[in-house]
């Protein structure tokens, strides 16, 4: 199969857009990692420009009544960065609206080579890169778009767009797969690596066997389903040793981390070993109210806790009534079957082994599980382009969503505070499990004042921090999950030091194995971010790596400003002693969880746990929250 790359309005202009989602530099690393390969492997290349003139007024209307004038010609905005600009003989071709195929010469080109497969990479997914698909596939193009080398500024229409054109003979896979399946074959009769993981066959008859036994499961005691959740507590226990040595394993946390989230699933699972709340009540004359269950459940969770949060969400959903159909993160998937066998175990105690149900797949596998018709509810814990997908999909069906989105989490050190101790907390809490915690703080904001002091104490913990090899039982900061992951960070930190007005301090750089980890294992030592732009991507995305961003405060009134000043709002906490600034704080931190002269990293077990803004969608999960997504409410009338 001859393929060809097609870069699509990978321009300044459209890069500095605002809200871009991928964040502008990711994409643009993604898209150039995809170039390289691509010229390397001597696939065609082919550019694509939208290209406005001001003589004649060639705008598209609503640019016109907009007056937006952007990608002229000529100007700065109109080329793309330089690590995505055409080499002589790599054809550019010049669009007004928003195909590359408006002008004939894309088809004409890829038909002078044989072309049977496009590799779409480009701005913006839900605009010029769906319409330049959908003529490609009326073409009869085989049509493969690189999942992390496109943007938007609209994810939802995004999330629409993904799920309609995967529909309709598009594919799409990261840079990464695309790579992967270019290389040429190892040797003779080697197979070509599969781009897709295979779908999970076993999902049909998986959710119709939940179904079933939700039908009785819902007329069962809450005593009842207690002894599952009671059981199922004593077998995690019995199992916590050998269970914590293959988290360790298998993604890398280190081993007293991967202890204490044994502990903490087994505090999870006595929280909802109780009766369910009232479930029905009195609520005028002749007027009753009731909770229902949903039926059967979606939950999809990631790698990075693979039995803690799993245990959050299916044990209130069964002592709710519901049944599960779980879809966890492929990283986690040995972890996952151990963890089922801990429930299929539990449940033989009133014989009952269908509660929960077990999907292996990818991120294919989840929105196909939530677009089920047998589906009544998902409940995700997972990245915001994921929430986007599978709220899309729940919004269309009509069925309830909850999202738990992740955090650009943030911290405020004030001129009172005990230094010293936030500075051990705050390295703590950024740089444990390599920052792969929706909860790690990933800024912290000083007042100017100590700012000096408290950095040199920050740099000076930091390097107390053990980092290396998770096993061992005094390390604090183990590798990242993949080297992709551990690369994405490191190209993220290469940009920001490229960058006016940006610092970044190594404090375990001095380390005599250190070139040895990097070379040999996806380790990223912890990083401090001296960000003096709080425009900034690392200041605006959540970097799910051991990063933390420090900014100064002049005034408390900017400090608030700063904290609350990404478009996420998952966690924040603040160090002080001044009961003033302490009620400012819970009065204008935009999050869903406040901490004071605490980290923000970690939760207890019984209390909710939710996020606003982008960090959230539906109630917050654990505690009196999981009525509110587990159940329906039901006003019953009598004469």
């Amino acid at each position: 199969m001859i393929c060809a790359l097609v870069l699509i309005d990978l321009q300044q202009d459209f890069l500095a857009c605002q809200g871009l989602q991928p964040a502008a530099g990711y994409v643009i690393d993604a898209a150039s990692r995809l170039l390289r390969g691509c010229r390397r492997l001597c696939v065609p290349v082919i550019h694509v420009f939208t290209t406005t003139d001001r003589e004649p007024d060639n705008r598209m209307p609503h640019w016109r009544a907009a007056n937006k004038r952007i990608c002229e010609l000529g100007s700065p905005g109109h080329k793309p960065p330089v690590e995505l600009q055409p080499l002589s003989g790599e054809p550019i071709i010049h669009k007004q609206f928003f195909s590359g195929f408006g002008s004939s010469r894309l088809d004409d080109l890829l038909k002078s080579i044989k072309c049977d497969r496009l590799l779409l990479a480009g701005i913006h997914l839900h605009g010029c890169v769906r319409a330049t698909a959908l003529d490609a596939y009326e073409r009869h193009y085989d049509v493969w778009i690189a999942d992390d080398a496109n943007a938007s500024d609209d994810p939802i229409h995004s999330a629409i767009t993904r799920r309609y054109l995967s529909t309709r003979g598009a594919t799409f896979v990261s840079v990464a797969e695309i790579l992967r399946t270019l290389q040429p074959l190892p040797g003779p009769g080697a197979a070509a690596a599969s781009v897709l993981p295979p779908s999970p066959v076993c999902m049909a008859n998986q959710i119709d066997v939940a179904q079933k036994a939700q039908a009785s499961w819902r007329y069962i005691e809450p005593a009842e389903r207690a002894s599952v959740i009671r059981r199922a507590a004593e077998l995690l226990r019995e199992d916590a040793d050998a269970l914590a040595k293959q988290i360790t394993h298998d993604i890398g946390k280190p081993i007293s981390m991967a202890r204490a989230e044994i502990v903490r699933s087994i505090a999870l699972l006595h929280a909802a070993d109780r009766a369910p709340e009232l479930m029905q009540s009195q609520s005028g004359h002749g007027a009753s109210y009731r909770y229902q269950p949903l039926g059967v459940v979606a939950v999809i969770t990631p790698w990075n806790n693979p039995v803690a949060i799993p245990l959050g969400k299916i044990a209130p959903a069964i002592m709710y009534g519901n049944t599960v159909i779980w879809k966890p993160s492929p990283p986690a998937t040995d972890v996952s079957r151990r963890l089922m066998d801990i429930f299929r175990r539990a449940s033989w105690c009133i014989g009952k082994e269908d509660l929960v149900g077990l999907v292996v797949g990818d991120k294919a596998a989840a929105s196909a599980l939530a677009s089920d018709e047998r589906i009544d509810g998902v409940t995700l814990s997972g990245s915001l382009r994921a929430g986007h997908a599978l709220q899309e999909i729940c919004a269309w069906r009509h069925i309830p969503f909850q999202g738990e989105l992740g955090g650009n989490n943030a911290a405020i050190v004030w001129e009172d505070a005990d230094i010293t101790q936030a500075a051990v907390q705050i390295a703590a809490g950024a740089f444990g499990f390599a920052g792969q915690r929706c909860t790690a703080n990933r800024r912290v904001i000083v007042a100017e004042k100590i700012f000096t002091r408290f950095l040199d104490r920050l740099q000076a913990q930091t390097a107390t921090l053990r980092w290396g090899d998770p096993c061992d039982e005094a390390t604090v900061v183990g590798p990242m999950i993949d080297f992709e992951s551990r690369d994405a960070v490191a190209a993220l930190l290469r940009r920001t030091e490229a960058s006016p007005g940006m610092k970044i301090l190594i404090p375990h750089r001095q380390r005599p194995d250190y070139e040895q980890l990097i070379q040999h294992g996806p380790y990223q030592p912890p990083a401090i971010v001296i960000a003096d732009d709080q425009h900034h991507e690392i200041v605006q995305e959540e970097t799910f790596g051991p990063v933390l961003v420090v900014q100064r405060a002049r005034s408390f009134d900017e400090a608030i400003g700063l904290l609350n000043g990404v478009r996420q709002g998952l966690i924040a906490a603040i160090f002080t002693f001044s009961e003033p600034l302490q009620a400012r704080f819970l009065d204008e931190a935009r999050a869903g969880v406040l901490k004071i002269n605490r980290s923000t990293v970690d939760a207890d077990a019984t209390s909710p746990l939710g996020g606003w803004k982008a960090s959230g969608i539906g109630p917050a999960e654990h505690g009196p929250c999981d009525r509110e997504f587990f159940c329906r409410v039901q006003t019953i009338y009598r004469a």
